[in-house]
Protein backbone atom coordinates (compact mmCIF):
# COMPACT_ATOMS: atom_id res chain seq x y z
CA UNK A 1 0.00 0.00 0.00
CA UNK A 2 2.80 2.43 0.84
CA UNK A 3 4.11 2.13 -2.74
CA UNK A 4 0.77 2.30 -4.60
CA UNK A 5 -0.26 5.86 -3.70
CA UNK A 6 3.11 7.56 -3.10
CA UNK A 7 3.11 6.81 0.60
CA UNK A 8 -0.50 7.78 1.20
CA UNK A 9 -3.12 5.49 2.73
CA UNK A 10 -6.44 6.09 0.96
CA UNK A 11 -9.38 6.36 3.38
CA UNK A 12 -12.87 6.86 1.98
CA UNK A 13 -14.86 9.33 4.07
CA UNK A 14 -18.46 10.45 4.04
CA UNK A 15 -20.02 12.94 6.42
CA UNK A 16 -23.62 13.91 7.01
CA UNK A 17 -24.12 17.49 8.10
CA UNK A 18 -26.64 20.14 9.03
CA UNK A 19 -25.81 22.19 5.93
CA UNK A 20 -23.01 22.99 3.50
CA UNK A 21 -21.01 25.56 5.48
CA UNK A 22 -18.24 23.79 7.39
CA UNK A 23 -17.72 26.82 9.63
CA UNK A 24 -21.36 27.30 10.65
CA UNK A 25 -23.21 23.99 10.16
CA UNK A 26 -23.12 20.93 12.40
CA UNK A 27 -21.30 17.69 11.68
CA UNK A 28 -23.77 14.86 12.40
CA UNK A 29 -22.22 11.61 11.11
CA UNK A 30 -18.81 10.44 9.96
CA UNK A 31 -17.78 7.18 8.37
CA UNK A 32 -14.31 6.16 7.19
CA UNK A 33 -13.65 3.08 5.05
CA UNK A 34 -10.02 2.03 5.30
CA UNK A 35 -8.66 0.26 2.23
CA UNK A 36 -6.10 -2.49 1.75
CA UNK A 37 -4.45 -4.40 -1.09
CA UNK A 38 -4.99 -8.17 -1.04
CA UNK A 39 -2.62 -10.94 -2.11
CA UNK A 40 -3.87 -10.64 -5.70
CA UNK A 41 -3.06 -6.93 -5.78
CA UNK A 42 -6.72 -5.89 -5.64
CA UNK A 43 -7.79 -2.86 -3.64
CA UNK A 44 -10.72 -3.44 -1.29
CA UNK A 45 -12.30 -2.38 2.00
CA UNK A 46 -10.48 -3.57 5.11
CA UNK A 47 -12.73 -2.02 7.75
CA UNK A 48 -15.16 0.83 8.27
CA UNK A 49 -15.31 2.98 11.38
CA UNK A 50 -18.34 5.22 11.96
CA UNK A 51 -20.00 7.41 14.50
CA UNK A 52 -23.14 9.46 14.96
CA UNK A 53 -22.22 12.90 16.30
CA UNK A 54 -23.97 15.27 18.69
CA UNK A 55 -24.39 18.72 17.12
CA UNK A 56 -21.64 21.02 18.36
CA UNK A 57 -23.13 23.79 20.49
CA UNK A 58 -23.90 26.92 18.48
CA UNK A 59 -23.72 25.31 15.04
CA UNK A 60 -26.63 25.37 12.58
CA UNK A 61 -29.04 22.66 11.48
CA UNK A 62 -30.48 23.81 8.16
CA UNK A 63 -34.05 22.42 7.78
CA UNK A 64 -33.53 21.66 4.07
CA UNK A 65 -30.41 19.60 4.79
CA UNK A 66 -32.14 17.80 7.66
CA UNK A 67 -35.02 16.90 5.36
CA UNK A 68 -32.61 15.35 2.84
CA UNK A 69 -30.55 13.32 5.31
CA UNK A 70 -33.50 12.39 7.54
CA UNK A 71 -31.44 12.64 10.73
CA UNK A 72 -33.05 13.42 14.07
CA UNK A 73 -29.93 14.76 15.79
CA UNK A 74 -31.44 14.55 19.28
CA UNK A 75 -32.76 10.99 19.06
CA UNK A 76 -31.21 9.15 22.04
CA UNK A 77 -31.08 5.89 20.08
CA UNK A 78 -28.43 7.40 17.80
CA UNK A 79 -25.90 6.77 20.61
CA UNK A 80 -24.14 9.89 19.34
CA UNK A 81 -20.68 10.90 20.48
CA UNK A 82 -19.26 14.39 20.81
CA UNK A 83 -17.19 15.65 17.89
CA UNK A 84 -14.08 15.13 19.99
CA UNK A 85 -14.96 11.52 20.80
CA UNK A 86 -16.02 10.66 17.26
CA UNK A 87 -12.99 12.19 15.56
CA UNK A 88 -10.63 10.69 18.13
CA UNK A 89 -12.05 7.22 17.37
CA UNK A 90 -11.74 7.71 13.61
CA UNK A 91 -8.32 9.37 13.71
CA UNK A 92 -6.81 6.74 16.04
CA UNK A 93 -8.02 3.91 13.81
CA UNK A 94 -6.57 5.58 10.72
CA UNK A 95 -3.25 6.42 12.37
CA UNK A 96 -2.80 2.78 13.42
CA UNK A 97 -3.34 1.66 9.83
CA UNK A 98 -0.99 4.34 8.48
CA UNK A 99 1.69 3.01 10.82
CA UNK A 100 0.94 -0.66 10.06
CA UNK A 101 1.20 -0.15 6.31
CA UNK A 102 4.33 2.00 6.42
CA UNK A 103 2.51 4.95 4.84
CA UNK A 104 3.38 8.54 5.69
CA UNK A 105 -0.19 9.76 6.20
CA UNK A 106 -3.78 9.25 5.05
CA UNK A 107 -5.35 10.84 2.00
CA UNK A 108 -9.09 11.38 1.93
CA UNK A 109 -11.17 9.80 -0.81
CA UNK A 110 -14.76 10.89 -1.28
CA UNK A 111 -17.52 11.97 -3.60
CA UNK A 112 -17.23 15.76 -3.72
CA UNK A 113 -14.38 15.34 -1.25
CA UNK A 114 -13.86 19.03 -0.60
CA UNK A 115 -17.02 19.17 1.52
CA UNK A 116 -16.02 16.15 3.63
CA UNK A 117 -12.43 17.33 4.09
CA UNK A 118 -13.53 20.85 5.04
CA UNK A 119 -15.98 19.55 7.67
CA UNK A 120 -13.43 17.14 9.15
CA UNK A 121 -10.70 19.78 9.26
CA UNK A 122 -13.05 22.37 10.81
CA UNK A 123 -14.19 19.92 13.50
CA UNK A 124 -10.61 18.89 14.24
CA UNK A 125 -9.65 22.53 14.62
CA UNK A 126 -12.67 23.29 16.86
CA UNK A 127 -11.73 20.41 19.13
CA UNK A 128 -7.98 21.17 19.08
CA UNK A 129 -7.13 17.75 17.64
CA UNK A 130 -3.61 18.35 16.43
CA UNK A 131 -2.95 14.85 15.07
CA UNK A 132 -5.29 14.93 12.08
CA UNK A 133 -4.08 11.99 9.93
CA UNK A 134 -5.35 13.42 6.65
CA UNK A 135 -3.35 15.46 4.17
CA UNK A 136 -4.67 18.98 4.63
CA UNK A 137 -5.58 19.65 1.00
CA UNK A 138 -4.70 16.74 -1.30
CA UNK A 139 -7.50 14.25 -1.96
CA UNK A 140 -8.98 11.76 -4.42
CA UNK A 141 -12.47 12.60 -5.71
CA UNK A 142 -14.68 9.92 -7.22
CA UNK A 143 -16.73 12.59 -9.01
CA UNK A 144 -13.82 13.13 -11.41
CA UNK A 145 -12.80 9.48 -11.51
CA UNK A 146 -16.34 8.24 -12.18
CA UNK A 147 -16.86 10.95 -14.79
CA UNK A 148 -13.78 9.66 -16.58
CA UNK A 149 -14.48 5.94 -16.11
CA UNK A 150 -18.28 5.81 -16.49
CA UNK A 151 -19.47 9.21 -17.73
CA UNK A 152 -21.42 9.73 -14.50
CA UNK A 153 -20.82 12.22 -11.68
CA UNK A 154 -23.81 11.63 -9.38
CA UNK A 155 -22.86 8.95 -6.83
CA UNK A 156 -25.93 6.74 -7.27
CA UNK A 157 -25.63 6.80 -11.06
CA UNK A 158 -21.87 6.23 -11.01
CA UNK A 159 -22.23 3.25 -8.64
CA UNK A 160 -24.91 1.69 -10.84
CA UNK A 161 -22.89 2.37 -14.01
CA UNK A 162 -20.05 0.46 -12.34
CA UNK A 163 -22.49 -2.45 -11.82
CA UNK A 164 -22.43 -2.11 -8.03
CA UNK A 165 -25.70 -2.57 -6.11
CA UNK A 166 -27.38 0.65 -4.96
CA UNK A 167 -30.33 1.09 -2.57
CA UNK A 168 -31.89 4.59 -2.58
CA UNK A 169 -33.51 3.94 0.81
CA UNK A 170 -30.08 3.61 2.44
CA UNK A 171 -28.50 6.65 0.79
CA UNK A 172 -27.58 9.76 2.82
CA UNK A 173 -26.27 7.59 5.63
CA UNK A 174 -22.56 8.19 6.17
CA UNK A 175 -21.72 4.50 6.51
CA UNK A 176 -23.67 3.49 3.39
CA UNK A 177 -22.36 6.31 1.21
CA UNK A 178 -18.77 5.81 2.42
CA UNK A 179 -18.86 2.09 1.66
CA UNK A 180 -20.45 2.58 -1.78
CA UNK A 181 -17.94 5.31 -2.61
CA UNK A 182 -15.17 2.95 -1.48
CA UNK A 183 -16.49 0.17 -3.72
CA UNK A 184 -16.61 2.61 -6.63
CA UNK A 185 -13.07 3.90 -6.00
CA UNK A 186 -11.68 0.38 -5.66
CA UNK A 187 -13.37 -0.79 -8.85
CA UNK A 188 -11.92 2.12 -10.83
CA UNK A 189 -8.41 1.64 -9.38
CA UNK A 190 -8.51 -2.10 -9.96
CA UNK A 191 -9.77 -1.69 -13.51
CA UNK A 192 -7.00 0.81 -14.24
CA UNK A 193 -4.51 -1.71 -12.86
CA UNK A 194 -5.77 -4.33 -15.31
CA UNK A 195 -5.68 -1.93 -18.26
CA UNK A 196 -2.19 -0.64 -17.47
CA UNK A 197 -0.81 -4.18 -17.70
CA UNK A 198 -1.84 -4.42 -21.38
Amino acid sequence: MSCRFRGFLPVVVDVETGGFDHKKDALLEISAAILEIDDQGQLGIKETVSSHIKPYEGLNLDPKSMEVNGIDPYNPFRMAKTEFEALTLVFQTIRKEVKRTGCTRAIMVGHNTTLDLNFVNAAAERNKLARNPFHQFSMFDTVSLAGLAYGQTVLSRAVQAAEIDWDDSKAHSAIYDANKTAELFCKIVNKWGELSKI
